[in-house]
């Protein structure tokens, strides 16, 4: 259904080309490259199996028909077809949009499209349909930035060193001694990862009609929340003033195709 959804959008708009319009964000990091992409997107896809599995063992996964199950998969229905702005790959993934009951204030993108929503984030922070997009397109810039895939070769490039790794890459042995193990779903980006992250995510979700506004109560609400209990989410998306005084510094720049998006849908 969410593939259906995806494809009736991306017709109905037409993917983006890059343009002077919404933020400007420069090349992703080099060092990706060092791990595949491919054998990346595979192993996400064999962690993401797995955890739907253990959730569906323990009667967590949302079905369905769930409303809340709907809901998500209409808001990343409606933000797809512009994630090939930031990464023409994005096309080829095999998009996916879970729910997970559990009391956990989390959700996640992991590389090639695989989002996890807990319902735990939904119902206590009470997001708006805005502020789910919000989280969603942070969510999904990281994956279609792809921090997760430049964290893993820095940290191979520290494990291995340069010329060890430079020997592997260029034998095409690298994707063999490449393991993700568990950390793809544990992964902690760095500040700059999460501020582009921010960045990217009000565009899609404007480019989408959903208000970038509600970024800033988004993490008003984050705040909040994890002074009376520390929430899980923070603890690999720090908050703070300064992240919200860096997405109000942004809104001039997403606020048009907000109101563009709003107007060619009436």
């Amino acid at each position: 259904m969410l593939r259906v959804l995806i494809a009736l959008a991306t017709a109905a708009v037409g993917l983006p080309a890059h343009g002077a319009d919404g933020v400007q964000i420069g090349e992703p990091s080099a060092m990706r490259n060092l791990v595949p992409a491919g054998a990346l997107e595979k192993q996400a896809a064999q962690q993401y199996g797995e955890l739907k599995r253990k959730a569906a063992e323990k009667q967590a996964l949302g079905p369905d028909d769930h409303p809340q199950v709907k809901r998500l998969r209409a808001i990343a229905a409606r933000m797809i077809p512009f994630a090939g702005r930031f990464n023409p790959r994005a096309g080829q993934w095999k998009w996916e949009v879970n729910l997970i009951g559990s009391k956990q204030i989390n959700a996640f993108c992991m590389p090639g499209g695989k989002i996890v929503f807990y319902t735990g984030l939904l119902d206590t922070l009470k997001l708006t349909d805005d502020e789910v997009a919000m989280v969603m397109g942070h969510e999904i810039a990281h994956a279609l930035r792809e921090h997760a895939r430049e964290r893993m070769a820095k940290a191979q490039m520290t494990q291995l060193g340069a010329s060890l790794l430079g020997e592997l890459v260029g034998g095409g042995r690298y994707t063999g001694a490449f393991q993700a193990g568990g950390s793809l779903l544990s992964l902690k980006f760095s500040r700059d990862d999460e501020s582009e992250a921010d960045v990217a995510g009000l565009d899609l979700a404007a480019r989408a009609g959903f208000d970038p506004r509600a970024a800033v109560s988004l993490w008003q609400k984050m705040t909040a929340a994890n002074s009376r209990a520390p929430l899980e989410f923070l603890s690999t998306h720090p908050a703070g003033q300064n992240r919200i005084k860096e997405i109000e510094k942004h809104l001039p720049e997403v606020m048009p195709l907000y109101l563009a998006a709003r107007k060619a849908n009436g």
